[in-house]
């Protein structure tokens, strides 16, 4: 059984060492695990630090991109696993996270992709938004293709692929900002559809203020009912329910903003 794992980087160096380590630290008897590192460029540290990781089964792409979607494009079109996944330099696997979602997706074989449980981590690696990760818990029972376009309750680096999934889909939309991950996975979704893995976190999230959705959030929301509304229809009871989500989501992260601006005087 084999994984192939993509991470794009572009000036990534504070903390691609410890993203690079956690997708090293998951190779185990019977689990291969391919990890093309894709930088765009860096003129910080990263290029010493990759070197380091750089061997049998880790490939570097080293060029220019247009952004972290064709970065990741470029990675896919190498990969030669069974299943595939994609994490930023800047998140991090729990140990034992691709043995866990490779089990779950040997045992639902018509399932194309399958998710689990991702914590908020700050700069330090301290778990942070603890709210909003129990609020996106709070649908994974109620998973379908319904309540996936009323809501992206799927954290990214939790999320694991089938290849044969990503053919049929095809990679990601490079003119989308901030939701070219939920796009991807509203078409996935029409290739089987998703499972859920059970048990703890498998990923941490990074948030910090340079991260894209702490940066362009009221984007990133915009964008995403734009590709729900797409896949569901603009008129859809999926299309209306997530518009409200979208603006109180908004809203409360804007609310959020203010107060750490506030705190920070």
């Amino acid at each position: 059984m084999k994984f192939s794992i993509v991470t794009p980087n572009y000036n990534g160096a504070r903390f691609l060492e410890a993203t690079l380590a956690s997708v090293a630290a998951q190779r185990a008897p019977g689990l291969a695990v391919e990890h093309w590192i894709v930088d765009g460029g860096s003129t910080d540290g990263s290029p010493g630090i990759i070197q380091r990781y750089l061997g049998p089964e880790t490939f570097l792409i080293a060029e220019r991109d247009a952004g972290p979607a064709e970065a990741i494009n470029k990675g896919l079109r190498r990969v030669t696993g069974d299943f595939v996944a994609w994490l930023n330099a800047d998140d991090l696997y729990e140990p034992g996270a691709l043995a866990r979602a490779a089990a779950t997706l040997a045992a639902h074989p018509r399932a194309a992709f399958a998710f689990g449980r991702c914590r908020i981590v700050d700069e330090r690696g301290a778990e942070i938004r603890r709210g909003i990760t129990r609020f996106k818990e709070l649908f994974s029972p109620l998973s379908s293709r319904f309540t996936f376009q009323c809501l992206n309750y799927i954290s990214q680096p939790a999320m694991f692929f089938r290849r044969a999934a990503l053919d049929r889909a095809g990679g990601l939309r490079g003119d989308l900002t901030a939701a070219w991950d939920y796009e991807f996975m509203l078409r996935l979704w029409r290739q089987g559809g998703a499972v859920r893995i059970p048990g703890g976190p498998l990923a941490d999230f990074r948030w910090h203020p340079g991260s894209i959705s702490g940066r362009a959030y009221a984007q990133q929301f915009r964008e995403e009912w734009q590709v729900a509304a797409a896949d569901a229809g603009r008129c859809s009871p999926q299309a209306l329910i997530h518009l409200g989500v979208r603006f109180g989501i908004v809203g409360t992260y804007a609310f959020m903003a203010a107060v750490r601006r506030s705190s920070a005087r």
